[in-house]
């Protein structure tokens, strides 16, 4: 590489933290300030590139690698369940755009134009997509999976795509030689990849850790992702497909973590230049000159595109709301757009201003994305109550009008199969309701489980919200989480809602809503790991579980509960809570009567109640006698919520009582 390209990749990436900055401010985000980089620095305004041909193969890389990420986070069981939305859904959403492209073109006397905007049209950008997932987090949800789908499905037609176009111009013709030559090359390409992933992968990767060396690690990663990249491209597929299937084998390896982590840095630095390079592209004075017309084709490419592709969704029985916010994901041009245009104007199917129209729509719809993505979760609300759409109620098996003092549990993933194991090993009744249909055709003959969107105040009913006593909200979608606590609480104003977020932030809002307890990933995951450090340094287990105890305590005191009744004596009460502890065998309080025991002025435990059996005695007198096996049910401070189990087990030393403390003896807490 000369000084020349390195000066220019200098001032490239400069001006990228420049505009970032700046772009910060606004509150927009990474991706749209690159993109504004490369408008900047492109040939139409500052003309900063002289050799796009390098800037461009670099910018090549960072797709690949973004692409074998993506491949390294889909587990075997996570990829047999796509196989469905891939062939189903993008052989579908690809069919019906060029189906719907290739009429117009018929009308206009141009069929083959019109088959070559139908290719053009149907990709979408898997770069710009996956990576605003991944920064929101929302590559695990049904949207997120929908989405994965179909650009896995567009990727894999590029190659067939790239065919297509000299065939459209006449400057090629299809023998039975050559479609055989193409189906042997495909089976070879997937028998030696078997052969490597079964036989090579693991023996290589082994003998790779052994030597202890990092950079030897992030060596074979780049080898293994680039070079399979190399051989789809050198095969006619597409180069982003190699290093997405070099991705799936290695996710296989026990030493895929390490893989991964190392090469994510260059990733980053080589996507950007790929969201540059697609700015460069913009030419001002043609966009300045036809302002209005690009306009209006962007707005009538994003609806007609986010139209075309609910249908994909919808037959394979998601919901309406989740067709629209993968639609509206989906409603920009992918990158290898661009190089089917090429080939196109080459062949001439496309004139050079159709080109230059095609780019300005191009880049413009890349640059609305991020906010496309954004506002899809209220606008497809918004939708669905403008049509009264309750999807699918009509097919949903009435499971919850029976149960009475059950749990319902929303989302049926890793949290919400754990609360149905701990419910059946504890003989409560419980029922589910899931969003992919899938899973709910897969788990239906052995959980009683029914598929609905849960944010619907009609299937809510239907399964008995009205009689639940706890309501278990384990998805992850932040508009559907706030949706379905909003409208249980107004359906049901005593029921339990316990719900999971990601972040923090979100707790107030959620609490505000009418939610009892959010469970925070991002704060549960810091107290844990505060837990773990502590432990490694031998610190005692009842003061590692105190300070824990006080790190929740502090973020109850930081949420701040308004509008309804229930979080408003949560805010009287921020220190204070009731758990069920079993007296143990060896308890020092086992055979003793409460009077006996003075767990109040000992402790500072009061016990509201005593499960013993079946019998459950509530407000037990001061001669009430305790014995083994009895559930105590505790009210208390927070700070010994959290050890009452180690107190009335004689596991934990009594708090010292303070100076002058009286000796009351009282019922239920003696």
């Amino acid at each position: 590489m000369s000084t020349q390209i390195l000066t220019q990749v200098l001032i490239i990436f400069l001006l990228a933290i420049v505009v970032n900055i700046v772009c910060s401010r606004f509150k927009l985000p990474v991706t749209v300030g690159f993109l504004l980089t490369g408008v900047l620095c492109g040939p139409s305004m500052l003309g900063f590139v002289s050799d796009m041909e390098v800037i461009s193969s670099a910018a090549d890389l960072g797709v690949a690698m973004l692409m074998f990420t993506i491949g390294m986070e889909l587990s075997g069981e996570v990829l047999h369940r796509l196989k469905r939305p891939v062939f189903l859904g993008g052989s579908l959403q690809i069919g019906l755009i060029i189906a719907a492209t290739a009429c117009v073109g018929f009308f206009l006397n141009n069929l083959q134009a019109g088959i070559l905007w139908g290719c053009l049209i149907a990709l979408s950008s898997s770069a710009i997509v996956l990576h605003i997932f991944q920064q929101k987090g929302i590559t695990a949800t049904p949207v997120g999976r929908l989405t994965l789908a179909i650009l896995v499905f567009q990727d894999m037609l590029v190659a067939p795509m790239m065919l297509l176009v000299p065939l459209l111009a006449g400057t090629m013709q299809v023998t039975l030689l050559s479609v055989t030559l193409a189906i042997v090359k495909v089976t070879a390409l997937a028998a030696a990849m078997y052969t490597f992933a079964r036989f090579v992968l693991d023996r290589l990767m082994t003998a790779v850790v052994k030597t202890r060396s990092s950079e030897l690690l992030l060596l074979t990663t780049l080898c293994l992702c680039l070079g399979f990249a190399t051989i789809t491209s050198a095969l006619g597929m597409s180069f982003s497909l190699g290093a997405f299937l070099a991705g799936l084998m290695l996710a296989r390896s026990r030493y895929a973590m390490s893989a991964v982590a190392d090469i994510l840095p260059y990733r980053d630095v080589f996507l950007s230049l790929f969201f540059i390079t697609v700015g460069m592209m913009l030419d001002l004075g043609f966009v300045a000159t036809h302002l209005v017309t690009i306009l209006l084709c962007v707005c009538v490419y994003i609806i007609g595109k986010a139209l075309l592709s609910m249908p994909a969704v919808l037959i394979q029985g998601y919901p309406l709301r989740t067709a629209i916010r993968t639609s509206l994901s989906l409603a920009q041009t992918g990158e290898f757009s661009f190089v089917l245009a090429a080939s196109g104007v080459s062949t001439g199917l496309m004139s050079a201003q159709s080109h230059q129209m095609f780019l300005a729509i191009s880049v413009l719809s890349m640059m609305l994305t991020p906010a496309l993505i954004s506002m899809a979760p209220a606008l497809s609300q918004k939708i669905c109550a403008l049509f009264r759409r309750n999807d699918a109620e009509e097919d949903m098996p009435d499971t919850g009008t029976e149960l009475k003092d059950h749990i319902m549990i929303i989302g049926f993933g890793f949290t919400g199969q754990q609360l149905a194991k701990a419910a059946r090993q504890y003989h409560l009744a419980y029922n589910i309701l899931e969003m992919n249909p899938e899973t709910v055709n897969r788990c239906r003959d052995r959980e009683p489980i029914a598929y609905g969107d849960a944010s619907q105040p009609s299937i809510l009913n239907n399964q008995g919200i009205a009689s639940a006593r706890v309501l278990a909200i384990a998805i992850s979608d932040t508009m559907a989480v706030r949706a379905i606590i909003a409208n249980a609480r107004k359906l049901n104003p005593d029921v339990t809602i316990i719900a999971r977020t990601r972040f923090i932030t979100e707790i107030p809002l959620l609490y505000s809503l009418g939610a009892n307890r959010i469970i925070s990933e991002e704060f549960e995951a810091g107290v844990e790991m505060f837990c773990q450090v502590l432990t490694s340094y031998l610190l005692p287990v009842q003061d590692i579980e105190s300070m824990a105890a006080h790190l929740r305590q502090e973020e109850a005191r930081s949420v701040r509960y308004a509008g309804s009744s229930i979080g408003s004596f949560m805010a009287r009460l921020p220190e204070m809570g009731v758990c069920a502890v079993r007296l143990e065998a060896h308890s020092p309080f086992a055979g003793k009567s409460l009077k006996e025991g003075r767990l109040r002025n000992r402790l500072g435990l009061t016990i509201v109640a005593v499960a013993r059996g079946e019998h459950i005695e509530p407000s037990p007198e001061a001669d009430f006698r305790l014995q083994p096996e009895d559930v105590l049910y505790v009210f208390t401070s927070n700070d010994k919520l959290y050890t009452a189990r180690e107190l009335l087990n004689g596991k934990a030393p009594a708090p010292k009582k303070e100076a002058g403390e009286q000796e009351a003896v009282t019922a239920g807490g003696a």
